[in-house]
């Protein structure tokens, strides 16, 4: 599917942009194709069984797993395990701030051939618009990315095929959409940024300065063809590099020298010139101005700005995934969402007994007798044993 062309500006227009941008999206989700989900929801209704008790509950989970998705932080990682006998669905609400891009791994631990339906999801900034996929796959264990231009939230859905199940993973983190330019440098060098005033303020600064000792190799932020390479008299030894994934333009300035030619495809991480001083840069110590462009100039420091937060740590005990547990003492809370920050639902009673769904750091995903779901503190459980009736069975 085709991205629509935003950029930034001032708060009005922005507006404007933001809903030819949101209208835009609308036209296209209208033309678009089927994806993997959809056309299985088809072959359903086709066979008979979408009006099935077990069809109507596959389609409910589906719906079900956007509606209510957890709202989670990157990084995020959850194990889990669904019932292939209960029809269900699992949901990922993130935030992806503009600059970053969304890699999320998904595997099934389930019979060989079974579907997984992948599928992410933009939420619209009208409540009364239909959740937008941006992508759709039924592959499982391999890694996916997205790239949107403009931040926003996302909704990650998994769901398996009808009385398919199995133990799941999902892996979700975010990165720069950009490659550091200057090798072994980081936002650390950066001395100069977007918007600072130039020549008394008669014009902005429309790029990021990385200061670094002449000759230090200047490298590919992303993908793409040269575009051009000549000598000016503001930006000295330049290199202009249109990236393949957004066709934005990558501007590379005062250069001591270059290293590649009009034309040129280049792979992140290639060299295409050296840190120097040309240009109107002359009486400045060495440095590279870089500018990103897309009908017109913007920060790059969103773009090249890495996330500095880490997974925590796996201390649930995964053997617990599918089996019932109670809270060992009273007061303790189900959240909406894994971690103390997660808004508080209810205090559960002491004899709940939960099915542990998924675990993720030190918190389980539970399903409560009444069917909701939340998050509970791992270690606050413990393992319900199956006790023995008089005629002999066992119950839990």
């Amino acid at each position: 599917m085709g991205r629509p062309r935003c950029w930034r500006f001032g708060p009005i227009a922005l507006l404007v942009l933001f809903t030819a941008c949101e209208q835009t999206e609308k036209l296209q989700d209208r033309f678009r194709d089927l994806t993997p989900h959809e056309t299985y929801q088809a072959q359903l209704a086709d066979a008979g069984l979408a009006e099935t008790a077990l069809g109507r509950d596959w389609t409910q989970a589906g719906e079900s797993a956007l509606e209510d998705a957890t709202t989670i932080t990157l990084p995020f990682q959850e194990t889990g395990h669904i019932t292939p006998d209960r029809p269900s669905a699992v949901g990922y609400r993130i935030t992806i701030p503009r600059g970053r891009k969304l890699t999320f791994e998904v595997s099934l631990d389930s019979e060989e051939g079974t579907r997984l339906f992948i599928d992410l999801f933009r939420v619209p900034a009208n409540e009364e618009d239909s959740f937008r996929p941006v992508f759709s796959s039924d592959s499982v264990s391999r890694t996916f990315e997205h790239e949107p231009w403009r931040g926003g939230d996302f909704i990650l859905r998994v769901q398996p095929e009808l009385l398919r199940g199995g133990n799941y993973r999902v892996t979700l983190r975010e990165e720069a959409q950009l490659g550091f330019p200057v090798e072994g440098r980081g936002m650390g060098s950066i001395q100069s940024v977007f918007g600072a005033e130039r020549d008394g303020g008669r014009r902005q600064h429309h790029g990021v300065d990385i200061f670094a000792p002449r000759g230090t190799p200047v490298l590919a932020a992303a993908d793409g063809r040269v575009r051009r390479v000549r000598e000016t008299r503001i930006g000295g030894k330049v290199v202009w590099v249109r990236e393949s994934v957004h066709e934005a333009s990558l501007y590379y300035a005062h250069l001591d020298s270059q290293h590649v030619s009009n034309g040129q495809m280049v792979e992140r991480g290639d060299t295409v010139g050296f840190v120097g001083n040309t240009g109107n840069a002359r009486t400045t110590p060495p440095h590279l101005h870089f500018g990103l462009y897309r009908r017109g100039p913007i920060d790059p420091w969103p773009f090249l700005d890495p996330p500095r937060r880490e997974f925590p740590e796996l201390t649930a005990d995964l053997g617990l995934l599918g089996v019932r547990v109670r809270p060992i003492n009273e007061g303790i809370r189900l959240r909406a969402a894994p971690g103390r920050r997660g808004e508080v639902v209810r205090e559960l009673d002491p004899g709940a007994r939960l099915q542990v769904l998924g675990a993720s750091g030190d918190w389980f995903r539970v399903r409560l007798p009444d069917g909701s779901i939340g998050f509970v503190a791992a270690r606050l459980m413990e393992r319900v044993e199956v006790e023995v009736t008089a005629e002999g069975g066992g119950r839990g």
